[in-house]
């Protein structure tokens, strides 16, 4: 019976000599740097508003001016940047101290990206606008941001008014 328990002993150590070592695990992979967050874009706002008597392919004032002939073509060209999915801007012109409407209109925006954008309105009368004081009201989605005044002379000209 020793003899068969120090076989069996035997055995045991032989088999564990046997035994197939693992192989350690592989390492890690380095972590993957994240790119910082990019910054967030500004909001939408109105920059700048122009009045001219004409205007570019890329809706920016090519004449600007305050003092318009009768039979002229008025335009307002607003500058724009920010992100926004959507924006309506909207012009309300009026003529005298009564602010009598000459015309209304609204255009949805969307701007494509934070760069500056360039809208256009403008206003015409071919039997010619009534001599005096004029005002444009810019609103972005029914608010009031910016106003600017002009004048109609039956001579023209250029002058400078803005409030």
């Amino acid at each position: 019976m020793l003899r068969k328990a120090a076989l069996f002993g035997l055995s045991l150590l032989v088999l564990s000599g046997c035994k197939k070592e693992e192989p350690p695990p592989p390492p890690q992979p380095p972590p993957v740097a994240q790119a910082p967050p990019q910054p967030r874009p500004a909001p939408f706002q109105v920059t700048g508003v122009q009045l001219g008597k004409g205007i570019q392919p890329d809706n920016t004032v090519q004449a600007a001016a305050t003092t318009f002939g009768p039979k002229d073509t008025i335009y307002l060209s607003v500058t724009s940047e920010g992100v926004t999915p959507q924006a309506v801007l909207g012009t309300r012109w009026t003529f005298g101290p009564k602010e009598v409407l000459v015309h209304e209109e609204t255009k949805p925006i969307t701007p494509p990206s934070a760069k500056p954008m360039h809208t256009e309105f403008h206003i015409s009368k071919p039997s010619g606008w009534p001599a005096g004081d004029y005002k444009v009201v810019l609103t972005v989605d029914g608010q009031e941001t910016q106003t600017q005044t002009f004048t109609v002379s039956k001579a023209g000209g250029t002058s400078a008014k803005k409030r």
